[in-house]
Formats: structure tokens, sequence, C-alpha cells
């Protein structure tokens, strides 16, 4: 079986694939303060929890958007399951051609998911990643990928509000029944989740307009509140990460 570890600024995601079988998946929180052992250990009792020991992996792949992690995750690889992790980077085989003015900018995590997104839906694709961040990226139909736009995340955007405006509360984040609230939660509600559909479809509408019509496939933790008030999310694919994580190891292993 193979591990699919993807580290992001908030969580690191996880999945245990037996070929193209997601067996399992998993959260741990981000932190940098956490030493190798530490998620080792809470890795190891989480796959035991569910019936998989670590002797049963036998391939890791790894992507990173917190290079301080890198190292801690590398280590830990290697001393609980005993193996070298593959990371996202120069060298590997993705199966899309990176048309980026400097492609080693381009964040791991966005050329998973395109791989996946392209790969699963075909081509033209755009693939919007609501996470801490949230990323449109453009694959075409000979998958290139083009590119695409960073913005700030639904959550990002909410902590920021309360931070800077002293009276403001945290809120959670639900669609608005109404798009006038009645009270400053719901105003709040109101104001960023809808704002935050609003930002999705213009930049969408802007891409299809330079680029032609395109799928449209959405991932990440709050990909789901979008979708329901947005009308330019075709598909919602909350594994997409994992699954493109997996495809890659699996390019990089044809010819060993």
């Amino acid at each position: 079986m193979i591990l699919a570890i993807d580290i992001g600024n908030t969580n690191v995601k996880c999945g245990v694939f037996d070929g193209d079988k997601l067996v399992y998946s998993l959260r741990l929180a981000t932190s940098v303060s956490k030493t190798s052992d530490e998620y080792g250990l809470a890795l190891r009792d989480l796959l035991r929890g569910n019936g998989i020991e670590l002797d049963t992996i036998t391939g890791v792949i790894m992507s990173s958007v917190n290079p301080n992690l890198n190292y801690t995750f590398e280590h830990m690889i290697g001393f609980y399951f005993g193996v070298k992790p593959l990371m996202i980077g120069n060298g590997l085989k993705t199966g899309i051609n990176i048309k980026y003015d400097n492609p080693k900018e381009v964040g791991a995590d966005r050329i998973v998911n395109s791989v996946a997104a392209y790969y699963t839906y075909g081509g033209p694709v755009i693939v919007i990643d609501c996470g801490t961040a949230t990323t449109f990226n453009y694959v075409n139909e000979k998958a290139e990928f083009l590119g695409g736009a960073i913005s700030f995340g639904l959550k990002t955007s909410a902590d920021a509000l309360c931070a800077s405006a002293a009276k403001l509360p945290k809120i959670e984040l639900i669609a608005p029944k109404k798009a006038v609230g009645r009270t400053t939660i719901t105003n709040m509600q109101s104001g960023i989740i809808n704002g935050f559909i609003g930002m999705v479809e213009y930049i969408v509408g802007k891409i299809k307009a330079e680029e032609g019509d395109a799928k449209v496939v959405a991932t990440g933790g709050l990909s789901e509140i979008i979708s329901r008030s947005s009308t330019v999310i075709d598909v919602v694919d909350r594994t997409l990460t994992l699954r493109g994580l997996n495809m890659i190891y699996k390019m990089n292993q044809k010819d060993k």
C-alpha cells in the first residue's frame, strides 16, 4: 500500500491507497513545534486503529507548502516506515506540462490538484482549492498547466476581520439564509461568504472569457460551503489532492 501525505499550512492530510482505492484518510494539525516522533506515533496509532500496520506501507509520496516541516516528515517516514519518500518537485514525472514563467514557483499542491483533475475529469479544467489560500489553476486540453490566480482563503479572511476589528466576533462559517442579515454575526456571514462566492464566480468567469469553457472542480476543506451557493462549480472532490499524489507515485514507478 502507498501512503500519500499533503503538508498544508493548516492541516496535514494523509491517505492510504491500495492500488487506486483510497482505503483510509486522516488529518493532523500542522505544527512546526511537533517532532518527527510526535507525528510518527500519532500516524502509527491512527493507522493501527484502522487495521493498517506500518510494514504494509511499501511507498510514500509527499507534497508540501510548508518547507519548515519537510525534514521532520522525511525523517519520520524513514524511521517509522523504512522508506525514502518521493517529494513533489523537479525531476518527478507528473503527466502535465508546467507552462509557467518559472515552473519552480508553482506550489506542489497546485501541481498535484491539477494532475488529479486533468486525469479524472479531462481538460480543459479549472481547479479551485479552498484552503488557507484559495488557488485557481487552469489546465488546457493538452495537459498544459497555464497558471491561474491566488487569493485569500475563506477562513483566513474571517480571522483577519476579527483580528483587525475589535468589536467583531469570531463566527461559524455557514452560508446565511439572506443577504441582508439582522445580527452582527449574520451580517459577517453574508459579507464574508457571499463576498467569497462572488470572487470565485468572477475569477472563473474571467478565466473562461480568456481561455474558453472548462469544467470547474473544487476541493479543499471549505469547498462544499461555497458549492452550495455557487453557480460555476461543477464538481466538489475532497479527495483530489491525495488521489493526485497516488497518480504521480504510480507514474514514477513505471520505469523502475
